[in-house]
């Protein structure tokens, strides 16, 4: 069986309020599950000390017995300082795509033809 560290949606339309659970994975997201470890509020402040409740003592025990957390979960525990979460960095997701690339292009050789204009008249003036 493995085991999920998650979040279970709670709450009323737009006003979201999760449970941190541990669960088997085949079990659906608001589903049974085996422990209740805390509460997240994501409609508090981020320095509230309520946004998080959670059992750090548990999180990991369970983490010790093979629980694996989902990765808002281990955000979260990174931030409670129950494990240390690798960062994520994936620089290609940033460039522009195709399209965008040419517009830049054409948009830097047009400024550049254009102080190119401006500099040859300002040289003429000034001779």
């Amino acid at each position: 069986m493995s085991l999920k560290i998650r979040l279970s949606r709670g709450g009323a339309k737009k006003r979201p309020f999760y449970r941190v659970v541990v669960a088997d994975s085949r079990m659906p997201r608001d589903g049974r599950f085996i422990e209740r470890l805390g509460t997240f509020d994501p409609l508090k402040a981020k320095d509230a000390t309520d946004r998080l409740v959670l059992d750090a003592e548990k999180a990991k025990a369970w983490i010790a017995k093979g629980a694996q957390p989902t990765d808002r979960v281990a955000r979260l525990l990174d931030g409670l300082g129950v494990m240390k979460r690798e960062a994520r960095n994936n620089p290609q997701k940033a460039q522009p795509k195709k399209k965008a690339q040419e517009r830049a292009a054409a948009a830097a050789a047009a400024s550049e033809t254009a102080a190119a204009a401006a500099s040859e008249p300002g040289a003429d003036a000034s001779a």
